[in-house]
């Protein structure tokens, strides 16, 4: 009963925090409803609900998507994930540099556990990135994850490069109790990625560790196959494009950098249209568990997901043909660099004021230009596990994360199968010792 009790509390608080104007459950815009496809026949009926450059692409026939219903209310939670969100809201702040510390003693939180600020005052100067820190939290929630993926670069001519890769993330904060691990150097997060295939990169690896502290910056080492050593690298390049394509570190699961290492600003919050798994909105998903623990997060529903893998597609190669389009409230926040020797001068982020997931990631040059844009699909929680007791966990039918380069009129995919058996996993047990420097050579080879 209390479970419930925090669920309509929570609903109440979002319901009287947002103030965009109240329409109809199968309303989108004047004249755009639930049903529609969205095409260059009717994309201006979408132009306050989507990034400029986005609806050029439904204008120009380069995306096109059925809008499908994804209203408010159905975001799920754990109990013990809603119980520290309720805690939270009255217990933590953030300090001048955007660390999360607890209100009175302005200290760091031994531990991060649901979401930090789950009601935010628009007038607060701090808004910004109490609300990247959200985003933060309502993805570590998921769990740690094994992956085996494809990275497919794509032109105007189709599909020019891709790799596969195995990758694991380590979460040491954010996590349900059954699932935390001892964390003796303060990490936030680790990351071992290890490159596959073509046979130009097999055995490139890379592996990050990620510190609570808000001054340590990330450690990172790289083993290169050609030189057979690993190698200490600069953590300072983590905007730049992985292995030539144009997903950066920073980009990650929607935005990666580390939120001290901007000023953040709340520019605005309104309805506006996201890439969806219309399967995943519409029912429940079966969640099948991995032999040894954790759960499969990525079903057997997995058809080819984008334009370049659709014969007779006319429009963008990397277009999200098998998704659709749903509206939801946004956040709109912005991210200016520290480093001024960042490759982006500002970020601007568009997240999900419910369930906290990144949908439009636009990055713009120091000179005020968009050049890039990390797109992705919303992440929606179903019931893993005891009916009686279950586990929420984020799982798709499909699997879209574009990043594009509008200077180059090019995009990379990001989380695509390797193939129908690829893993895609979460909440998944992984030995500490994956993530010492010695696994760089043991994987790399």
């Amino acid at each position: 009963m209390r479970n419930r009790i925090i669920e309509w509390s929570l609903a109440i608080v979002l319901a009287v925090a947002w103030t965009g104007t109240p329409v109809a459950a199968e309303d989108v815009a004047a004249s755009l409803k639930v049903g529609d496809t969205l095409d260059t026949g009717n994309a201006q009926l979408a132009k306050d609900l989507l990034p400029p450059e986005i609806l050029k692409h439904y204008e120009k026939g380069d995306y096109k998507n059925k809008i499908v219903s994804y209203p408010l209310g159905q975001a799920k939670w754990e109990k013990s994930f809603l119980e520290a969100t309720e805690k939270n809201a009255g217990q933590l702040d953030v300090d001048e540099r955007g660390t999360i510390v607890e209100k009175g003693s302005n200290k760091q939180s031994a531990y991060y556990y649901g979401i930090p600020f789950p009601v935010i005052d628009e007038k607060d100067p701090k808004a910004g990135v109490k609300i990247a820190w959200n985003q933060f939290l309502a993805y570590w929630y998921g769990g740690s994850s094994f992956n085996r993926t494809l990275v497919s670069m794509l032109s105007r001519k189709g599909i020019d490069r891709e790799i596969v890769a195995n990758g694991w993330f380590n979460f040491l904060d954010g996590l349900p109790p059954k699932y935390r691990q001892p964390n003796p150097n303060n990490l936030q997060s680790q990351f071992l990625g290890v490159s596959l295939k073509p046979a130009d990169l097999q055995g490139t690896s890379s592996l990050t560790w990620r510190y609570r502290e808000p001054d340590k910056r990330d450690s990172v080492w790289a083993f290169i196959p050609a030189l057979r050593r690993v190698r200490a690298v600069s953590p300072a390049n983590r905007s730049d494009g992985y292995l030539g394509s144009d997903i950066s570190g920073d980009d990650g699961f929607f935005f990666d950098g580390k939120p001290e290492d901007f000023e953040w600003k709340l520019i605005g919050k309104h309805d506006a249209l996201r890439i969806v798994d219309p399967n995943t909105v519409t029912g429940p998903i079966p969640i099948p568990p991995v032999p040894g623990g954790g759960w499969v997060v990525l079903t057997d529903l997995n058809p080819p997901t984008y334009g370049a893998a659709q014969p007779g597609w006319t429009g963008a190669p990397w277009a999200p043909t098998d998704a659709a389009l749903a509206k939801r409230p946004m956040y709109i926040i912005q991210a200016i660099p520290r480093d001024k020797y960042y490759l982006y001068g500002r970020i601007e982020l568009w997240i999900d004021a419910e369930t906290w997931d990144g949908a439009w990631n636009r990055k713009f040059s120091w000179g005020g230009e968009l050049v890039h844009e990390y797109q992705m699909q919303a992440r929606v929680n179903h019931a893993a596990g005891d009916p009686n007791d279950p586990e929420y966990i984020p799982t798709s039918t499909m699997v879209w994360a574009c990043a594009e380069n509008f200077k180059m009129d090019r995009a990379t995919l990001g989380g695509l199968r390797a193939d129908p058996h690829s893993p895609a996993h979460r909440r998944v047990p992984i030995d500490a010792a994956l993530f010492e420097s010695t696994s760089l050579q043991k994987y790399g080879k």
